[in-house]
């Protein structure tokens, strides 16, 4: 005779339900990112839910939370470069985040971007965020020598043109298209010895 005891169940955690969130967010918007429906995703009672939060208001707040940080730290990491390297980290940063690696990661950039169109609170968080990426990626090309405000002009360009191009479907645009990309990456990471005067 089998040994018919079912398994207990893993007890989630606060940071489980804010991973499930955050993928439910990705596929549904925030709109869609309902307790009820959480709890079936994660074949759990509601009653499990506010065992770890107060109500959806604290979820959404966590989720925000998770997803700031886990950018900026991301951010941070991608742009520390080496002294006398700040030019291939530049070329790397543009090369890592033009590049449409994560379906997943892009999903949730615009869903959170998109929540923030709609909310005051998901608004600032992604400003601190992007302020961040600016920031960091500034540091980069005053570490290359480029003067201050060619340097904030360029970390603008730099992330409208990684998220632009992370977003189009430009695959048969080109037969060099790698090329491409490569020249423009060599064009907004060029030396302050490469500008013209």
């Amino acid at each position: 005779m089998g040994n018919s005891k079912a398994k207990p169940r893993a007890q989630l955690d606060r940071s489980a339900w804010v991973l499930a969130a955050t993928d439910l967010l990705a596929k549904e918007g925030v709109a869609g990112l309902r307790v009820e429906l959480l709890a079936k995703h994660l074949k759990v009672t509601k009653g499990s839910f506010y065992w770890h939060f107060k109500d959806r208001g604290d979820l959404l707040q966590s989720v925000l939370e998770v997803w700031k940080e886990g950018r900026i730290r991301d951010i941070v990491k991608q742009t520390r470069a080496n002294p006398g390297n700040e030019l291939s980290q530049l070329h790397h940063v543009i090369d890592v985040y033009s590049a449409s690696r994560s379906r997943k990661g892009m999903m949730i950039e615009l869903a959170v971007r998109d929540w923030a169109r709609r909310d005051e609170t998901a608004a600032a968080v992604v400003e601190e965020v992007d302020t961040w990426r600016l920031k960091c990626a500034r540091e980069l090309f005053l570490a290359c020598g480029i003067p201050m405000a060619e340097a904030s002009s360029r970390s603008m360009l730099l992330y409208a043109y990684v998220f632009g191009v992370s977003l189009m479907f430009c695959d048969r645009y080109a037969d060099n298209l790698s090329e491409l990309k490569n020249d423009i990456a060599g064009l907004i990471a060029r030396s302050s010895a490469d500008t013209p005067a």
